[in-house]
């Protein structure tokens, strides 16, 4: 008799059987033992094919390892070392087999197996695999097979692998295939020959959460033939082929994964493919971030990150009638960004930035579409490059910066271009050429190196309410007649002439204006108006000094606006500029003229062209900060985005950085400001009030914030002389007038109030103006016949008690 190494103990319901035995072979264990007993296994190894039939539990006494079941080639029943067709639990098992034709371990049951602790070595066709209507559970299990699969799923399968490890398989480490559903954590696939996941036929579904696929020779997911994968927190990296591949009507969708170190394309797609990321991370692959072809191929991404690429193609492809949308995503350090080819083919991108792109950001060509809203592009070759016939798109709300050429437009393309920017182009800032078009609706484009807006070869190009300034060569450059501007400034334009008087009637306005800066004449058209738009810099001056008080207040402004206006002319004159902190703090009491100054100093700095319009957006703590997290960004930002052009004040704004703020939200709107500031430092100038030493307090809430705000301007209380001035002015501005006798008194009162926390200033001084026309008016109203003078003037007895 053999040695006694398979203990069978009794868990079962039955009463008549012996409460245990002990068997020299799996296989008489397994024929004695009743579904529910346990069999534990003494360490060794068993020399035979083991076939579970009854939902028994097999475990290895002396844990993980401790047992193997090896049977030798011709023992092997079908091929296949282990097989469970029932729902039993296997624990701490090493299964090998040597069947190329067949699996190493088969689970055919439909009541749930469970593997656990295991591991399969073997040189088999595949090392685990779960029948047709098969359930299985693989737990902490390692699957290794260099002959072939590592794990496969056959029709209508179910299987769920949980902290299990696929290595050294000869091709595919895990195939969801024929309707089969995998669900999978913490699985690590590595060093396999084929696909390290592969999805394929209608209604396979595989679920990854938190899983890794690298060392793979091939792609690392591999989806085709309308298969579907959903992955989370999943890591695909140093693969041979690519990343993802996608094909005939599959579907992957990936929430905060990460694909690098792929030499080929990080995610592949063509066949009517889908893929849907959000907040996925990719970098260092050598061909391509996304490579998507095919008309019905689409590729949705979400608050993604692709960058340094390690090749020189572009990073987003998009051809042959496929479709890419693109929402806050950042794309940097690549050699091209975006290119868009073929008829049919479009791209969308919103609040999406192109960060040191070495060529191109975005390239149009061959019929497609590109629509851009909310972008920036900062620091590339070429910015929007629109290349040949029916090639466009709408861009919206776009920010182009520090590139070499801003918009290029040629040969019939046709884009359509809103409220854009084009800042610091070391050449043009738009170049429209060979028979290109193009609309351009409120663009503005500001310190470049050549040209603002160069359009050539006749092109038929249309420019409303455009503006150039502080371009090095010129604003408008129109070399032939075609193009069409229509409201369009620009600060080297010259000065409308004004009209002869003994003229019988005037000509058109824009018969008046000096043709464009062209080497042939330009249509009548194109003409372009001077910059400013606005009111001139001198009459808001004048308003400001005609502001009552406040010496020390307009001496800094006119400081500021010195600095501005010379470094402007030093620009000119080919000399570096100073840059003035444009950015200010206001301290001082309520009621002191700090929101006038503020919307006189937006309107002097539009007039001087640093500004684009120049208007003032005030707000509030309650206006920037929200409820839950996240809604504060969203707040301060639209707050931003109305002030662009503009001055965003922001009154109390030491209600931000509250002394026992703690958690507050207060803190991430101050965060999202000092960003906003620093990505769009041309567009808005911020004004921050409150009193003195609490706005101490708010500027010590950011390390950002101080160096941002190095000016500050304090606004002294008014004196009961300017109180009264202010009184007088707002008399005579509703036509009334003061006695002497009621101007004594109401100095008198000026000089006796309360400068306590409640005291309001130029606020007081209106409000008493208020309650004397009140107390007047009832006092006029009893008069019989009141005269003229008695309806204006106001006396002593008008004061306030």
């Amino acid at each position: 008799m053999g040695e006694l190494r398979v203990r069978v103990t009794q868990d079962s319901a039955s009463r008549w059987r012996r409460r245990s035995g002990e068997y020299a072979t799996l296989r008489e264990a397994l024929e004695v033992a009743e579904p529910g007993d346990t069999l534990t296994v003494r360490a060794g190894t068993f020399h035979e094919a083991v076939l579970v039939d009854k939902p028994v539990t097999l475990v290895a006494a002396q844990g993980p390892g401790s047992v193997r079941i090896a049977p030798p080639e011709s023992a092997v029943r079908g091929g296949t070392a282990l097989t469970v067709t029932a729902g039993a639990t296997i624990r701490g098992l090493t299964v090998e087999g040597s069947d190329r034709s067949a699996p190493a371990v088969l689970l055919s049951g439909t009541d749930g197996a469970v593997l656990a602790d295991c591991r399969i070595e073997t040189s088999s066709a595949v090392g685990v695999e779960l029948a047709d209507g098969a359930r299985a559970q693989l737990v902490n299990c390692t699957v290794e097979n260099p002959s072939g699969l590592g794990v496969r799923l056959r029709a209508q399968a179910h299987a769920e692998l949980v902290d299990c490890e696929v290595s050294a398989a000869g091709q595919s480490g895990v195939a969801v295939l024929s309707g089969s559903r995998l669900h999978a954590e913490r699985l690590k696939v590595h060093h396999t020959g084929g696909a390290g996941v592969l999805l394929a036929d209608p209604g396979s579904l595989a679920e990854l959460t938190g899983c890794e696929v690298y060392e793979v020779r091939g792609s690392g997911v591999q989806a085709e033939a309308q298969a579907v994968g959903r992955l989370t927190d999943c890591t695909v990296r140093r693969v041979s082929g690519n990343g993802l591949s996608l094909d005939t009507g599959a579907e992957l969708e990936l929430t905060s994964c990460r694909v690098h170190e792929v030499p080929e394309n990080a995610a592949d797609l063509r066949g009517g493919a889908k893929l849907t990321l959000r907040q996925v991370t990719v970098h260092g692959f050598g061909r391509g971030a996304l490579s998507v072809w095919d008309g019905g191929t689409k590729v949705l991404a979400e608050g993604c990150r692709f960058h340094s690429a390690q090749g020189d193609y572009p990073a987003l492809w998009v051809s042959d009638g496929a479709a890419l949308e693109l929402a806050d995503c950042a794309l940097d350090d690549l050699p091209d960004a975006l290119f868009v080819l073929d008829q049919g083919s479009s791209a969308a991108a919103r609040d999406c930035s192109f960060t040191a792109i070495r060529s191109s950001a975005v390239s149009v060509s061959g019929g497609a579409s590109a629509d851009l809203s909310g972008c920036r592009i900062q620091g590339a070759g070429t910015g929007l490059w629109f290349r040949d016939h029916g090639s466009g798109g709408l861009l919206t709300d776009c920010e182009i910066a520090d590139v070499a050429t801003g918009v290029i437009v040629t040969k019939g393309a046709d884009p359509v271009l809103r409220e854009c920017t084009v800042r610091g182009a070391s050449e043009a800032g738009v170049y429209v050429s060979a028979q290109g078009r193009g609309e351009f609706d409120a663009v503005r484009v500001s310190q470049g190196g050549g040209f603002g807006f160069h359009v050539i070869d006749g092109c038929r190009t249309k420019l409303v309410r455009c503006r150039a300034e502080r371009n090095a060569r010129a604003g408008f450059e129109f070399s032939e007649p075609g193009p069409v501007a229509e409201g369009c400034t620009s600060d080297d334009a010259a000065p409308l002439p004004a009209p002869r008087p003994a003229e019988p009637a005037a000509p058109p306005l824009a018969s008046l204006v000096p043709a464009v800066q062209t080497s042939a004449s330009a249509p009548a058209a194109a003409v372009i108006a001077p910059i400013p738009d606005c009111r001139p810099a001198e009459e808001a001056l004048a308003e400001l000094d005609s502001l009552v008080g406040l010496a020390t207040v307009k001496q800094e402004v006119r400081t500021l606006i010195d600095l501005i206006s010379v470094g402007r002319a030093r620009q000119r004159a080919g000399l570096k500029a100073p840059s003035p902190r444009r950015h200010l703090v206001f301290t001082g009491s309520p009621g002191t003229g700090k929101t006038t100054v503020a919307r006189l100093y937006g309107e002097i700095l539009a007039s001087l062209g640093v500004l684009q319009r120049g208007h003032l957006v005030e707000v509030a703590r309650l206006d920037l900060v929200g409820e839950h997290i996240g809604s504060t960004a969203i707040r301060t930002a639209a707050a931003f985005d109305k002030a662009r052009g503009g001055v965003l004040f922001i009154d109390e704004a030491y209600a931000l950085a509250p002394e026992d703020g703690g958690r507050d939200f207060g803190r991430e709107a101050i965060d999202t400001l000092v960003k906003l500031m620093e990505d769009h430092r041309d567009e808005v100038v911020i004004i921050v009030a409150g009193y003195t030493a609490e706005m101490e307090r708010f500027l010590a809430a950011n390390p950002g914030l101080s160096s941002r705000f190095s000016r500050t301007v304090t606004f002294p209380d008014y004196t009961a002389d300017e109180l009264l001035d202010i009184a007088r002015s707002q008399a005579a501005e509703h036509e009334y007038h003061l006695d002497p006798a009621a101007e004594a008194a109401l100095h008198a009162h000026f000089t006796t109030l309360d400068r306590g926390a409640g005291f309001g200033n130029g606020r007081t001084a209106r409000q008493v103006f208020e309650s004397m026309i009140e107390r007047h008016a009832s006092r006029v109203a009893h008069l019989t016949d009141p005269t003229t003078e008695d309806l204006q003037l106001l006396v002593p007895a008008d004061l306030p008690s």
